[in-house]
C-alpha cells in the first residue's frame, strides 16, 4: 500500500516532467501518456485500492488536465486527444460517488484547481459541474463545506453549460434538449439558495464568504435577481459567524450592484454583531466599520451608526475597547473632523464624568488618538481642554495617560499652544501625589522642550 501511495503521489509530478522534455508527442497516438500514464491512472484510481492510494486522484487528473491544456496552447485537441480526455474524465468523476468521505473531500477541496486545469478544454464541463453540483449536497457537512470554497473561483469557468435544474433536483439530471447554454456562475447561482437552508453552520459560513464574489462574474441584473435574495437570507442567518463573514465579504457585492439594496438590511445584522455575546465576533464587526462606513456613505452611517461605535468605548473587554478607540481615529479620517465633532466629541465629552474609571480612561485615549487624524487648529480648539482637564481626575492611571499622551499631542498643537496651555499642565503634574505621574510628566517635559524648543 505504502508504495502505490508514493507511486500514485508521484505521478502528476512524473507526468508533467514527460510532457516537459518530448511535448505534445506525448499525447500521440504512440505517445506513452495513452500506453502507459493513462493505464497507470486508472489502476491507482480503481476501487480496488485502498483510500490512501485513490486520495491522489483528484491531484493526478489535474497535471494531465494542465499539461494538455499547455501542450495544445488552444489549438483543437486530435480525435486521440479527445479519447485520451474521454478516458480521464470518468476518473475525476467517480472520486465524487467514491465510498471514502476523504477521497470525496479532496475532490471537492481541489475542485478549483480541477477546473482551471481542463477549463481550456473543450466539452468537459458538461461532467464536471454535474460533479462538482454532486458535492455540494454531499451527505457529509465537510465535503460540502470544503466544495463550497471553491464556489466562486468554479464559477469563473468561462465554458457554457446546460442551464442544469431547478433546485431540488439533482444537478446531475439531463437538462431538456435543446435549451440553450448558460454561463457556470449562472447555472451555480441557483444552487446558493439551498445553501443557505444547509443544517451545517460551517456550509453557511463557507457560503457567506464566497456567495459575493459571484457578484463581478454574473453581472448587475443577474446578481439582483439571483444573489441578493440568497445574501438577505444569510445576514438573517441564526450564526452570528455566518453573519459576519457576510458583511466582511460584502465590498465585491456593492461594487456591483450599489450599497443602497442591501443598506436597509445591512442594519440590524451589525447591531446584532456589534451586541453578540462573544466579544471575538464583536472585536471583528469593529474591524469591519472603517470599510462598512465607507460603503455606506456619511449620512446613512452617522445617522445610524455613530452612536453604536461610541458605545463600544463602554465595553467590558478591555481589547474591544482599545479597538472602539482606534475605529473613532479611522472614521475621523474617513469623514473628516467636523464630523467626529458633531457626532462622536459630544458622546466622549459625557463620559468624563462617568462613574467607572475604565471608561474615562477610554474616553482620554480615544480623544488623543482622534486628535492625530484632525488639523492642528481643531485639535486644539475642540479636544485638548477635554483630554487637559483629565489631569483633575482623582485616578492616578488617567493623570498618568494623560501625561503619557502628551509625547504625540504637544508636537501636534505646535510649539505656541504647548508653552501657553500643555507646559503649565504638565508642570502641575510634576507636583503629583503619585510618584509615577510625577517621574512621567518631568521625563516628557524634558523631552518636549528638546524637541519644541522651550527655554
Amino acid at each position: 500500500h505504502m508504495v502505490r501511495r508514493v507511486a500514485s503521489q508521484n505521478l502528476g509530478p512524473m507526468l508533467e516532467a514527460l510532457v516537459s522534455v518530448s511535448g505534445r508527442v506525448c499525447f500521440g497516438e504512440n505517445g506513452s501518456v495513452g500506453s502507459i500514464i493513462i493505464p497507470l491512472y486508472e489502476e491507482l484510481a480503481s476501487n480496488e485500492q485502498p483510500d490512501s492510494v485513490r486520495l491522489q486522484t483528484t491531484e493526478n487528473c489535474v497535471a494531465i488536465g494542465k499539461t494538455l491544456s499547455t501542450v495544445t496552447k488552444g489549438s483543437p485537441l486530435s480525435l486521440f486527444e479527445q479519447g485520451l480526455v474521454q478516458r480521464i474524465l470518468p476518473l475525476i468523476v467517480a472520486t465524487i460517488d467514491d465510498r471514502s468521505w476523504r477521497v470525496r473531500w479532496t475532490a471537492a477541496s481541489k475542485f478549483a484547481n480541477v477546473i482551471t486545469a481542463f477549463d481550456p478544454i473543450p466539452d468537459v464541463m458538461d461532467s464536471l459541474i454535474p460533479a462538482y453540483e454532486k458535492l455540494l449536497q454531499d451527505p457529509e457537512a465537510e465535503v460540502r463545506t470544503a466544495a463550497t470554497f471553491n464556489l466562486a473561483a468554479v464559477a469563473q469557468c468561462k465554458a457554457m453549460v446546460p442551464p442544469g435544474m431547478t433546485t431540488g433536483r439533482n444537478g446531475d439530471d439531463p437538462p431538456a434538449a435543446n435549451e440553450p447554454h448558460t454561463t457556470v456562475a449562472e447555472r451555480l447561482v441557483k444552487r446558493v439558495t439551498s445553501l443557505t437552508e444547509d443544517d451545517s453552520e460551517h456550509v453557511r459560513a463557507a457560503l457567506a464568504m464566497v456567495a459575493t464574489e459571484l457578484a463581478p462574474v454574473l453581472g448587475k441584473d443577474a446578481t439582483i435577481a439571483h444573489l441578493v435574495p440568497p445574501v438577505l437570507l444569510l445576514l438573517r442567518d441564526a450564526a452570528s459567524e455566518v453573519r459576519l463573514n457576510l458583511i466582511s465579504s460584502l465590498s465585491s457585492l456593492n461594487e456591483v450592484i450599489g450599497v443602497d439594496l442591501l443598506s436597509q438590511s445591512l442594519l440590524p445584522a451589525i447591531l446584532d454583531l456589534a451586541q453578540d455575546g462573544k466579544w471575538r465576533i464583536r472585536f471583528a464587526i469593529i474591524k469591519h466599520i472603517p470599510l462598512l462606513a465607507k460603503q455606506l456613505g456619511k449620512d446613512f452611517f452617522s445617522e445610524k451608526l455613530a452612536s453604536l461605535c461610541v458605545g463600544w468605548l463602554g465595553d467590558d473587554i478591555a481589547t474591544i475597547r482599545v479597538a472602539a478607540a482606534h475605529n473613532l481615529k479611522e472614521l475621523t479620517a474617513l469623514f473628516g473632523a467636523q464630523w467626529a465633532i458633531d457626532h462622536i466629541v459630544p458622546s466622549i465629552e459625557e463620559i468624563r464624568y462617568h462613574t467607572s474609571y475604565l471608561r474615562r480612561l477610554t474616553a482620554l485615549n480615544a480623544c488623543m488618538l482622534m486628535m492625530t487624524k484632525m488639523e492642528p487648529t481643531t485639535a486644539t480648539t475642540e479636544l485638548l481642554p477635554f483630554v487637559l482637564e483629565m489631569t483633575t481626575d482623582a485616578v492616578a492611571n488617567i493623570r498618568f495617560t494623560v501625561a503619557k499622551g502628551m509625547k504625540d499631542v504637544a508636537p501636534l498643537c505646535g510649539q505656541r499652544v504647548y508653552s501657553t496651555q500643555i507646559r503649565p499642565v504638565l508642570q502641575e503634574l510634576m507636583e503629583d501625589t503619585d510618584r509615577d505621574v510625577r517621574f512621567f510628566s518631568r521625563e516628557i517635559t524634558n523631552d518636549l522642550d528638546e524637541k519644541l524648543g522651550q527655554n
